[in-house]
């Protein structure tokens, strides 16, 4: 997968072994350490980006979760499950990157 945000790939570029270690930890937290299945893993990941309002993060896992099959219908609940426990505008700053994404190749 290309990088979505260029940054990303600068900081690729200037930490390659941080990176690389990075990239270690992740394949061992999402793939290798729980039960919960990939669709699963990426829906809550999607929901924690999303409270934590980042949205650069929220990007990249809306677009793993639809390479996982996640659909648009599951995105948007998911999201809307964080507006009774962070609030509206947090809320609608992740369905705002959401629905900028929505419909794109990339999303």
């Amino acid at each position: 997968m290309k990088d979505l945000h260029e940054i990303f790939t600068k900081f690729k570029e200037d930490f390659p072994r941080v990176n690389a270690g990075h990239e270690e930890l992740g394949i061992e937290i999402h793939e290798k350490s729980g039960p919960l299945p990939e669709r699963m893993r990426w829906l809550l990941k999607i929901a924690i980006s999303g409270a934590s309002r980042h949205l650069s993060a929220l990007e990249t896992h809306i677009v793993k979760a639809k390479d996982a099959g996640v659909t648009d219908d599951e995105i948007k609940h998911t999201l809307l499950l964080l507006m009774q426990t962070t609030g509206f505008p947090t809320f609608m700053e992740a369905y705002a990157a959401f629905k900028k994404m929505e419909g794109s190749s990339r999303a």
